[in-house]
């Protein structure tokens, strides 16, 4: 196996737990809507929303009617709600702050535009990364080879093979395997330590600190 010069990592529960039970719990304690309910309305808008073509007041007034209310919540309303399901992955930055000199470090996010801009200031070390590749401002999203491309395009245009990707959806996953690269499912920090040593980059979280 050539040796790893990029490795690509996702943003939701990978660098950033989201927890869609609470998402859809405090949707639903303001819409009346059921929270079972509420997630099958929002399968038909996580793609779009992604994709940046639905945004702005649209997704509100999407949100809103998802919920179960019978009015449009206001900015600061849907702000709070649509920011409240996010955590920072607090283990695994220490890992990635160590991978950063071993390898490019590049992001590949389905995100959406309030949603990124409530994450990244929480998370500095986004600034050393070599690329910030995001679905709402490309209209393109995983599994879409095309958003591999344009990543691998962004660092440099390596091989596929000296690249890996982890994420902790397996069918993004799979997209980028068929492309060349070495992808990983994401599951915990634990985990992560033991596969990006099997993929010749050591052991980032026992680096001695003198």
């Amino acid at each position: 196996m050539p040796g790893i010069e990029v490795v690509f990592l996702d943003l939701g529960n990978v660098l950033v737990f989201h927890d869609d039970d609470v998402l859809c719990r405090r949707l639903s304690e303001y819409g009346g809507a059921p929270p079972e309910v509420i997630r099958q309305r929002l399968l038909a808008l996580w793609d779009p929303s992604n994709r940046g073509t639905l945004a702005g007041e649209q997704l509100r007034h999407a949100i809103s009617q998802a919920s179960g209310a019978t009015t449009v919540m206001d900015a600061q309303a849907f702000f709070a709600l649509w920011t409240c399901y996010f955590r920072i992955h607090q283990e695994v930055l220490p890992i990635v702050e160590a991978l950063l000199s071993r390898a490019k470090v590049a992001l590949i996010s389905n995100t959406n535009e309030m949603q990124w801009h409530f994450l990244r200031p929480q998370l500095p070390l986004l600034d050393r990364f070599s690329a910030l590749v995001l679905s709402y401002e490309l209209g393109l999203a995983k599994p879409d080879p095309e958003i591999f491309r344009t990543a691998l395009r962004r660092v440099g245009s390596p091989p596929p093979q000296a690249c890996a990707f982890f994420d902790d959806v397996p069918a993004f996953v799979e997209a980028a395997c068929a492309l060349g690269m070495h992808g990983r499912v994401f599951t915990d920090a634990a985990n992560f330590r033991v596969l990006l040593a099997q993929l010749g980059l050591g052991d980032p979280g026992s680096v001695a600190v003198g």
